[in-house]
């Protein structure tokens, strides 16, 4: 029997019930709406299918849209950039075969090196579900030294949620929160059947109710660059922005810089911290791989 794809018809149904109808252009008909969003036959006609057709599509049906017909089908649901890859990634992993783990990631020497030589600068390497791979003296003395946690700890949304450290360090730790949620929504769009992955999940959804009710509503997102707001212990409050750069040869790795604002209070704390660690923070390596 063929495979359904719940994560599409949750995505989709999630999708259409958080769009707008005079947004979306559609004239009012005089109905009453009992729940918020746009009707089926409303996305259809937006999107040029027919209702059985987008019906079916919404049920995870084994159905393979054209990329023109995905497109409009985002278009219809006013989706972002994030949001129609999400899309693309749910059709055509809907078929996917059964889980299979994925190679343990490793950091190549000259990114340990490139780390280094960014040592004024907080910089951190990210791998698949937001494995922590590697980090930098001022990413240590920033965020948290995850070197000194067991390799299945060395997780940024694991960390996230359930180390009180994370809460009390972040300003907007909300809004932190809820992109970590996002990014790893987006991520199980990519890679639906890895084990690592849903197991993470499964047991981030048991052990934080804020993560529950985040992954239920099935937005996402994808981390380009944007600023945090921290509370530090030893320099205090202060904003750093970042930017990822994203690894060739390895799509599954990301590199991501925070810098402040030169002449502001947020570079003077961090060129405090930067020296108030000098000698204690050990260095970029980690002893092990976090767990795949």
């Amino acid at each position: 029997m063929a495979k359904t794809n719940k994560e599409l018809a949750d995505f989709l149904r999630r999708a259409r019930g958080q769009g707008d109808p005079a947004r979306a252009g559609l004239p009012a008909d005089g109905r009453v709406r009992r729940v918020p969003g746009l009707r089926r036959e409303e996305v259809a006609f937006l999107a040029g299918v027919s209702t059985d057709y987008y019906t079916r599509l919404e049920q995870g049906r084994p159905i393979t849209p054209s990329p023109a017909v995905v497109e409009a089908l985002g278009r219809a649901l006013g989706l972002d950039a994030t949001g129609r890859a999400h899309l693309h990634d749910l059709i055509g992993g809907g078929a996917a075969p059964g889980r299979r783990p994925r190679p343990v990631q490793r950091v190549r020497p000259g990114l340990y090196q490139l780390l280094d030589s960014l040592d004024g600068e907080p910089a951190l390497v990210l791998g698949r579900r937001t494995d922590i791979l590697a980090a930098n003296r001022m990413a240590k003395a920033l965020f948290s030294d995850f070197d000194q946690r067991p390799p299945r700890e060395r997780n940024y949304a694991r960390w996230m949620f359930l180390d009180d450290d994370a809460r009390s360090l972040f300003v907007d730790w909300e809004d932190q929160a809820r992109a970590a949620v996002e990014s790893l929504r987006f991520e199980v769009g990519r890679a639906p059947d890895d084990p690592a992955t849903l197991a993470l999940v499964e047991d981030l959804r048991a052990r934080s109710r804020a993560f529950d009710e985040w992954w239920e509503q099935h937005r996402v997102h994808q981390r380009t660059h944007g600023s945090k707001r921290l509370r530090h212990p030893l320099v205090g409050e202060l904003t750093v922005d970042y930017e990822t750069l994203a690894l060739p040869g390895d799509p599954d790795t990301t590199l991501f810089v925070y810098t402040a604002e030169a002449g502001s209070a947020s570079k003077r704390a961090l060129d405090l911290l930067a020296s108030w660690t000098l000698t204690d923070v050990p260095g970029t390596r980690a002893d092990h791989a976090p767990e795949s």
